[in-house]
C-alpha cells in the first residue's frame, strides 16, 4: 500500500526533495513575523536570502562544508538564535576583532562614536494608535542605515565595552528600542548564520487585511 501511495505520488515527492535541497543549500525565503527591523523591514515581508553568501552547507543539514564569502558590518543576515534555536533576522553591528558599546542610545566601534541624522517622525508599527518613533540615519564607519528609537521609552541597555572574539558576531536589530538581539542573547557564532537577506519577494499589509504593498516588491535590502 505505501509502495503504491510512493508510486502514485512520486513526481510531488521529487519536487518537496528538491525544494528541501534548494532552501536548505542555495536560497531560501523569510516571512518577517514583528518589528524588530523598523524602518526597513515591516511585518509581512517577506525577504529573499541567500544561502550561498557565507557558506556551503550539506543539504538538508547545518554541516559547513567551505567558507564563500565573509559577513560584512551592515548585513542583514538570518540565523539561529544562541539560546534556543530559533530563526532570527537582524543586522551585523561589530566583526571579530571589533570593540564596541552603547552609551545612552549611541554606539562606538573600536573608539569611534556612529553619527546620526535625524530623518523624520513615523509612527512606531502598524498598528492604530502606534507611538512615535524617531527616525534617523546610522553611520558606523564604511556602513549607514536606517534606525528608529521609540520616543516615549527610556534609553537602550548599554553594554560593553566587547571585543567580539574570532568567529562571532554582535547583531542589532534596527528598531532599537524593540528588538531582541546580542543585547539579550549575547554574540553568534559563524557557524549559526543561515545566510544574507538580499530583497524583499512580497509583501503584505497584516493590518489592513493581508493588502499586498506592491511598491516594495523586489526592494533591495540596505
Amino acid at each position: 500500500m505505501i509502495a503504491t501511495w510512493i508510486r502514485q505520488n512520486r513526481g510531488f515527492l521529487l519536487f518537496m526533495l528538491l525544494l528541501g535541497l534548494f532552501r536548505t543549500a542555495v536560497a531560501d525565503w523569510n516571512p518577517i513575523p514583528s518589528g524588530s527591523m523598523h524602518p526597513g523591514l515591516l511585518e509581512g515581508d517577506v525577504v529573499f536570502v541567500n544561502r550561498l553568501a557565507y557558506n556551503v552547507k550539506l543539504p538538508l543539514t547545518d554541516w559547513v562544508l567551505a567558507h564563500t564569502g565573509e559577513p560584512r558590518r551592515g548585513d542583514i543576515v538570518t540565523f539561529f538564535s544562541p539560546t534556543d534555536g530559533r530563526r532570527l533576522i537582524k543586522r551585523i553591528m561589530a566583526l571579530p576583532g571589533d570593540t564596541i558599546q552603547m552609551r545612552g542610545r549611541q554606539l562606538l566601534l573600536n573608539g569611534q562614536p556612529a553619527q546620526y541624522r535625524f530623518e523624520g517622525l513615523a509612527p512606531a508599527s502598524a498598528e492604530e494608535g502606534a507611538r512615535i518613533a524617531i527616525r534617523l540615519r546610522e553611520s558606523l564607519g564604511s556602513a549607514g542605515h536606517e534606525i528608529q528609537w521609540i520616543g516615549d521609552r527610556g534609553n537602550a541597555p548599554d553594554f560593553g565595552p566587547l571585543t567580539v572574539p574570532a568567529d562571532h558576531y554582535l547583531m542589532l536589530g534596527d528598531n532599537r528600542d524593540d528588538s531582541a538581539d546580542s543585547r539579550y542573547f549575547g554574540l553568534v557564532e559563524r557557524r549559526s548564520l543561515i545566510g544574507r537577506a538580499e530583497r524583499i519577494l512580497v509583501s503584505a499589509a497584516i493590518m489592513d487585511r493581508w493588502q499586498p504593498r506592491f511598491i516594495r516588491f523586489g526592494a533591495p535590502l540596505r
